[in-house]
């Protein structure tokens, strides 16, 4: 089963600490499951580990959190080299797509090198649910803010940009995050896009944000755009379900 259009969960969340694991899901990523429609079986639900430099201890997070959730774990990793003979085939194969947070620049730069981009399109336009969070957030867009450069939040630009805007994620938790985000769109490094406090999710079908959702109460979700006078923004709160 897959989602009946393409469908992707960006978020700033989904994902808690353990009782029994280091992990476990929380309700966006329950949510990106559901979207994809599964009955009679368990979900097929792929970790892409990338951006936290394929790290062993990342993998055992998202496995015991996958057992503790019921569902069918496998993972995608480039370093040293791919663990998979078909990339495009084993990600077509899931239900959903996670991808973990690190550097969205790191995590860009290995896709392209080995059309790990290429294959994303594929599952994304054949109904596998593509989600995750921070850098499993940004990359889906045109770019966003990032401190794969360092400790001082940067632009990255050259997102897969799956949707054709920027993305802001940590809204609320990273003080740097939403006064950089409204100058580089305003400035016009980056386009209009949509900012997420931790907690929340931007739900998109094709490439129309369907709703906000959220799994802590009070957080939000914000459109920021450019207003067109010397490079200011404007910030917009949208509407955000709790799941």
């Amino acid at each position: 089963m897959t989602a009946e259009q393409p469908t992707i969960l960006a978020t700033s969340g989904g994902i808690k600490r353990g009782v029994r694991t280091g992990w476990e899901f929380s309700e966006l990523t329950t949510y990106a499951v559901e979207l994809a429609g599964v009955t009679g079986r368990a979900p097929k639900v792929c970790f892409l580990p990338t951006a936290g430099g394929d790290a062993p201890d990342y993998l055992t997070l998202f496995y015991g959190a996958a057992q503790v959730a019921g569902y069918e774990p496998s993972h995608l990793q480039l370093f040293a080299m791919p663990n998979v003979e078909d990339i495009t085939a084993h990600l077509l194969a899931q239900d959903v797509i996670w991808v973990g947070g690190g550097s969205v620049a790191g995590l860009l730069a290995m896709w392209r090198l080995h059309g790990v981009d290429e294959a994303m399109r594929a599952a994304w336009e054949a109904g596998v649910v593509l989600t995750g969070v921070s850098a499993g957030s940004i990359c889906w867009h045109i770019g966003g803010t990032t401190d794969s450069f360092g400790p001082q939040l940067r632009p990255v630009t050259n997102g897969l940009a799956f949707l054709p805007y920027s993305n802001g994620v940590h809204y609320d938790s990273e003080a740097e995050r939403r006064p950089l985000f409204q100058r580089l769109v305003g400035d016009g490094t980056l386009p209009a896009g949509f900012a997420t406090d931790d907690g929340v999710g931007l739900l998109y079908r094709g490439t129309e944000l369907v709703e906000a959702v959220s799994e802590i109460d009070g957080k939000g979700a914000y459109r920021v755009e450019p207003s067109g006078d010397g490079g200011a923004a404007v910030e917009t709160n949208l509407d955000v379900r709790r799941l």
